[in-house]
């Protein structure tokens, strides 16, 4: 059995006439004895949306790699695990199994799966809704499975209108989690941020076909080890007080406000998705009314909620002093985590300017990203960072763009500027 336990890290001093209110709360999900020696698992449906259009075969090695990726992902199906392989081109259907549903991970099944992998051939435009769409008629065979997707594509989604694409999307969202891969150059980072943003599942780079197998079986062994179908975070705040946001900002920052769903006037519930073995860290920021010095509030209260039951509970509080050496201290957890949200708009909006020629916006916002990455440690995006400028100064940020800067790099430094690190709390 899974259980969870939650930790709040914050400064809970406010100055008189203060409002705002920000903690980190850290969630950690550990598996009991039990599941340790191999216990029961939930049921579980993994779907595999490969991209098999025209431009697959340009070069040969992408479709290549990605047959080889499907069949290791697929030797990484626990048994009894339900799975089909779904063909995505203008449209979509289901090339294994053969009946056109779901079916049980067998060594029988994976190996008549893997021969039906080996058969696919390119040809096609690219319609991602569709083959969301198809996903999610699947998915809704096994309703109280664990329902998670791997989408692979290499371009646009170029054979629907933008409409019906967004449409599709909208009605996936809740119904399944999904990790997306671009391989190549030719896709678009803002339309496979948007898949796994809504699916709650993550976007990168497979800049070398090489590279998607050791990707896929990563993917899917996450994938497997998952226990916990689908967490919520109930938020409650007092009378007057506001949800400014709450964020997951470890190991990747996933703004979750705009999911929220009222439970009653003063609370809502926010998805997480489901959960293995892990932690992540969320940060919430809640407007209350100030209070008059010495006075002390519950200005929030985090549950986690499986199904109808509260499996972990952290309190964020709210003192109000005139004592500035209190009031005024940051929070490590707080500031570094902030500071990783910035780093993340920075990239995001330095690039933008970068493709829009806008040079002197983009060297602001990536010099202040380079600045930020540097000043956090946080080395895997400050060696994406040197990839797209050159770095005179890393402390103050002074940076001159590259002229010449790869395809692959900048969608490697677009893609994981969500990343983050850890605090050492």
């Amino acid at each position: 059995m899974t259980t969870f336990a939650s930790q709040t890290y914050q400064n809970e001093y406010l100055a008189e006439g203060a409002t705002e209110v920000n903690a980190i709360v850290t969630v950690t999900a550990s598996d009991g004895p039990a599941m340790a020696a191999g216990g029961e698992l939930p049921e579980a449906v993994e779907l595999i949306l490969l991209d098999c259009s025209g431009s697959m075969e340009q070069p040969a090695t992408k479709l290549r790699a990605a047959r080889q990726a499907t069949c290791t992902a697929i030797d990484c199906l626990r048994d009894g695990a339900w799975f089909a392989v779904i063909r995505g081109t203008g449209g979509a259907d289901v090339i294994f199994p053969a009946s056109g549903g779901v079916i049980q991970a067998t060594e029988a099944s994976r190996d008549a799966a893997k021969h039906a992998v080996n058969q696919l051939r390119a040809g096609g435009g690219t319609a991602i809704g569709q083959w969301l769409s198809l996903a999610r008629q699947l998915f809704d065979t096994r309703p109280r499975a664990i329902h998670h997707a791997i989408l692979l594509t290499d371009g646009k989604n170029e054979s629907q209108p933008a409409a019906e694409f967004h449409q599709q999307l909208a009605a996936c969202e809740g119904q399944f989690q999904c990790d997306c891969r671009g391989v190549g150059t030719n896709w678009v980072v803002q339309e496979l941020r948007a898949v796994a943003t809504t699916l709650l599942g993550t976007v990168d780079i497979i800049p070398d076909p090489a590279e998607m197998e050791a990707d896929f079986r990563a993917m899917t062994e996450r994938a497997m080890g998952k226990a916990v179908p689908a967490v919520a975070l109930r938020v409650w705040t007092p009378q007057g007080a506001t949800v400014k946001f709450l964020k997951q900002v470890a190991p990747a920052i996933e703004d979750l406000t705009g999911r929220a769903t009222a439970v009653n006037p003063l609370t809502a519930d926010y998805p997480t998705g489901a959960w293995g073995e892990e932690s992540r860290d969320y940060h919430l920021c809640v407007e209350v009314k100030a209070g008059p010095v010495g006075a002390e509030m519950l200005a929030g209260r985090i549950s986690l909620m499986v199904g109808d039951e509260t499996v972990s509970q952290a309190l964020v509080k709210a003192v109000w002093t005139d004592d500035m050496a209190l009031s005024t201290r940051i929070d490590q957890a707080v500031a570094h985590y902030t500071g990783q949200a910035e780093l993340a708009d920075a990239i995001q909006e330095g690039l933008e300017a970068r493709k829009a020629g806008d040079e002197a916006t983009a060297t602001i916002k990536l010099g202040r990203a380079v600045q930020l990455a540097t000043a956090s440690g946080n080395d895997a995006t400050t060696k994406l960072l040197a990839k797209v400028v050159d770095v005179d100064n890393a402390e103050t940020g002074t940076v001159r763009l590259k002229r010449q800067v790869e395809a692959a790099d900048e969608m490697a430094l677009d893609t994981r500027s969500t990343k983050t690190i850890r605090v050492n709390k």
